[in-house]
């Protein structure tokens, strides 16, 4: 149980809820076991109306409340049937009084639960922020979906009704044993044998229980992930027309989801009606034994009956044991679950009093080598770059010479192993993360767009609702005019990661969103691969102009002849192996200046794309 320790940190927070709840539980409890020795008084006194000498001699105990309602009621000296009737108007009573506190119990404990549940999904949202992109590049999304979601919402089923009714079964065992043993020790001795047996049950029972539980959560994760995937790849599925073996691996997991919550079940079909046996066995014992003691003068026939619903009232709470524990199980399997992932820390750090950089006049790498932990591919060698305020700069090169993952550098995506990457003569380590990737705009080869309108979309790194600068970064990016044509105009849903878009609108959405927020350093990532010619040669007209005292890096494999870059760098394996001017790096008459032709002579695949 040692994981669900992490959870005390909320019991902590919501402690007045908890002492409160806590209060609630013991005064419904109270006034709950009160019942058992009013009715065995009502017995007695029946029993004393028709046979006096049957009852046995010397004084019963009884609760001080109790006690003193019998002694009002005769000292009002109350007739028999008057006095049945007050007895059970203030059962009644009592019972009103459980439910009110049993009202207020909830609404505390439970209330608590959903308070903490709340803050831990907060935390855990929290948390996936923080972490770096590798830890994303090795956990699926229906994983981490999974966890957040359903682990949470067992561990507040442990915070919440498993934690209510432990404390609550716990506080009425030990009331009930309490007046029990001072009502007669032995016939409590004789009716409570069976309940050892019963906490050895649950011992074993409940490993088993353990062990199932986290083999079901760890299915419900594979299974999530793979529906995640297949809701997400749906247009691939149907393209290929794989949408029965899809189906087949769906039912293939599900199945194995299904038969380990079957047999989980199965467990427990067997556990509970265990448990009621020995309550019943408990219930045949009182009733025996109490026989017995009660034609040897030696108990009343009242107490045997408060005896009855003393056992009647624990069948539930021993009962629950089982549920109670199952559900602390479950919760501790799903909370290491959790802690696996809020244990991780981000490869990413920012160190204490950062500096906050405002501008960036000087990006430098000096010999930065990185290397993807997840595959061991080096992506980048010996890079060196200086790159100046307001300086335009073309990255070439072929697909995966590291190209991109320069670009994630710069971003912080991930830290070199070797090298170092500065920011006006300081190391970007040394800066606050925040802060810097707040003064770049970057434009991802792998274009995202979010199931919202395409006006958020654009303002998302601006944060604003100035239905204006969406415009007028539309209108940069040329998409102006057919996201007005559209019936919703700006407010058009664009469906689940653009899904309603064709590939160009949506890398020019992309690009209007790096234009919308006016920073220092753009970033513009291969982004117009599935634009055609014309509306290339506009956007890059309009960039001309946008980017005039800006400093932007263009990533792409093509050669932009009509863009003026004032240095342009030809990478291979992640190594630079040409660079200079257009003009300088033509009179090299190597990779660059063949590439250049290959695009002329027109044999070069792809995308023309003319800033």
């Amino acid at each position: 149980m040692r994981e669900l320790k992490q959870l005390n940190k909320y019991f902590w927070k919501y402690r007045w809820r908890f002492f409160l709840g806590t209060l609630f539980i013991i005064l419904s409890n109270y006034f709950g076991v009160l019942a058992p020795q009013l009715t065995g008084f009502i017995v007695d006194e029946v029993q004393r109306s028709i046979n006096p000498a049957a009852m046995p001699a010397g004084k019963v105990f009884l609760d001080p409340l109790v006690k003193w309602c019998i002694e009002f009621f005769k000292n009002a000296e109350l007739s028999f049937s008057q006095l049945i009737l007050a007895c059970g108007l203030l059962l009644l009573s009592f019972a009103l009084i459980r439910g009110f506190f049993m009202f207020l119990m909830r609404q505390t404990i439970i209330v608590m639960s959903r308070h903490i549940e709340f803050d831990q999904k907060n935390d855990v949202y929290a948390h996936y922020q923080q972490l770096d992109s590798q830890f994303y590049k090795v956990n699926s999304t229906g994983d981490l979906m999974s966890r957040m979601s359903e682990d949470v919402s067992r561990v507040r089923m442990y915070t919440g009704p498993a934690l209510m009714y432990l404390i609550n079964l716990s506080i009425l065992i030990a009331i009930c044993l309490f007046y029990m043993f001072r009502k007669d020790a032995l016939l409590s001795a004789y009716v409570l044998a069976p309940l050892p047996l019963l906490a050895v049950a649950m011992y074993f029972v409940n490993i088993h229980i353990n062990k199932k539980s986290e083999k079901i959560q760890s299915e419900l994760s594979d299974l999530t992930s793979l529906a995640q995937q297949s809701y997400s790849g749906i247009r691939v599925i149907k393209s290929y027309n794989q949408e029965n073996t899809s189906l087949g691996f769906f039912d293939e997991k599900s199945e194995q989801y299904r038969q380990s919550g079957l047999a989980l079940s199965t467990l427990e079909a067997v556990y509970f009606p265990a448990i009621g046996l020995l309550i019943g066995l408990s219930t045949l014992l009182t009733i025996y034994i109490g026989s017995i003691y009660q034609l040897q003068h030696r108990i009343s026939a009242g107490t045997i009956a408060e005896f009855v619903v003393y056992i009647n009232m624990l069948t539930f709470p021993v009962s629950a044991i089982g549920w109670v524990v199952s559900n602390i199980q479950r919760a501790a399997a799903s909370q290491k679950r959790l802690n696996e992932f809020l244990d991780i820390k981000s490869k990413i750090v920012v160190e204490k009093n950062a500096e906050k950089p405002t501008h960036i006049n000087l990006l430098e790498f000096d010999k930065v080598d990185f290397t993807f932990p997840h595959t061991g591919i080096q992506a980048v060698r010996q890079f060196d770059l200086s790159i100046k305020k307001g300086e335009k700069i073309a990255l070439i090169g072929k697909t995966g010479c590291g190209k991109s993952t320069v670009a994630q550098l710069i971003l912080r995506m991930f830290d070199p192993q070797g090298g170092e990457i500065s920011i006006n003569g300081q190391n970007i380590k040394s800066l606050d993360l925040e802060s810097l990737r707040s003064l770049i705009s970057y434009v991802p080869q792998d274009v995202f767009l979010f199931s919202d309108s395409i006006h958020h979309n654009i303002n998302f790194s601006t944060g604003q609702e100035d239905i204006e600068i969406a415009k007028k970064a539309a209108e940069n990016a040329v998409i102006l005019d057919e996201v007005e044509s559209l019936p919703q105009g700006f407010e058009t849903m664009i469906g689940d990661r653009g899904v309603t878009l064709s590939g160009g609108q949506k890398q020019r959405i992309s690009i209007a969103r790096a234009l919308s927020k006016k920073n220092e350093l753009l970033i513009f990532d291969d982004c117009l691969s599935a634009v055609d010619a014309n509306t290339e040669h506009r956007i890059a007209e309009n960039l001309n102009n946008y980017l005039i005292e800006k400093t932007a890096i263009v990533i792409t494999h093509r050669i932009f002849p009509s863009f003026n870059f004032d240095q342009i760098i030809v990478m291979e394996d992640g190594r630079v192996i040409e660079q200079g001017t257009h003009e300088s790096l033509l009179l090299t008459n190597g990779y660059y200046a063949n590439l250049l032709k290959s695009q002329q002579m027109g044999h070069f695949q792809g995308s023309n794309v003319n800033f």
